[in-house]
């Protein structure tokens, strides 16, 4: 089963700037690190010198870095400036081959539920283009989980013809929207490539699902560790927090939870 070594958490999640959050990790404990591919470390602003600095700051951490996530203002299911949307995912890709984790996480946009709708054939056109991409520099665009069941993912990703996307799974992101957790990962046996830690809970009389600190919602981690056991997923583990005010504790205790799980 995952052990710490297989243990990351978010660097954004604590809120600080680059050099200090890495400390931090260090100083936690953890093995690995995913961070956003913007601002300093965005692929056209990093330098082939930053690069190697970034590389070593890592080192000097003991750091590995887990994945790149590439935000995006839009999913690849708009058709507004899509091919300079393309084009950024690629040199993110790029940049995580050069960077070590040769993994890019993406929110590409929920797949449409009708075949006659004109987003499909455009967002298959654009994942057909970047996992051929992908495979061409030796990298994989992780589809972020959460905006349909794993089922329906498992179901497109069949169809497009290359081994350059995988999934990124968010266990709280499908809880947040309704879908069975366990059963989405049954799914999408084979294609998790990268994993978050993240939790949610249905609270007060409406039900509504927010996210809360790892270890405080309503998914059975212990039970989930058994389902990626079942499904053969021994990659990372990403301690994640996106709401709350008190984010870096909460990664701090995040990470105590999972390690006491783990072993």
């Amino acid at each position: 089963m995952n052990n710490r070594g297989n243990i990351g958490i978010r660097l954004e999640s604590l809120g600080l700037p680059l050099r200090r959050a890495l400390q931090e990790a260090a100083r936690l404990g953890v093995t690995g690190v995913q961070v956003d591919a913007v601002g300093d470390l965005a692929p056209q602003r990093l330098t082939e010198t930053g690069r190697r600095e970034f590389l070593r700051l890592l080192r000097a951490h003991s750091l590995e870095l887990t994945a790149l996530h590439c935000p995006l203002r839009r999913g690849l299911d708009t058709p507004q400036d899509l091919e300079p949307r393309i084009e950024h995912i690629q040199k993110v890709l790029a940049l995580s081959y050069e960077l070590g984790p040769r993994r890019v996480l993406v929110e590409a946009g929920r797949i449409p539920d009708i075949v006659a709708d004109p987003r499909l054939p455009m967002m298959t056109e654009a994942l057909l283009a970047l996992g051929h991409y992908g495979d061409r520099v030796g990298a994989v665009l992780a589809l972020m989980t959460g905006l349909e069941p794993g089922q329906v993912l498992a179901e497109f990703l069949n169809k497009l013809d290359t081994g350059g996307l995988g999934v990124h799974l968010d266990p709280a992101s499908l809880l947040l929207n309704g879908f069975d957790l366990y059963e989405s990962m049954r799914a999408l046996h084979g294609k998790i490539v990268h994993a978050a830690a993240r939790d949610a809970r249905q609270s007060g009389t409406s039900r509504a699902v927010q996210e809360v600190p790892l270890g405080h919602g309503d998914i059975d981690w212990l039970y989930l560790l058994g389902v990626c056991e079942e499904i053969a997923y021994h990659g990372w583990l990403v301690v994640t927090r996106e709401s709350g005010d008190r984010r870096a504790a909460d990664i701090g205790e995040g990470v105590g939870f999972l390690r006491r799980l783990v072993g």
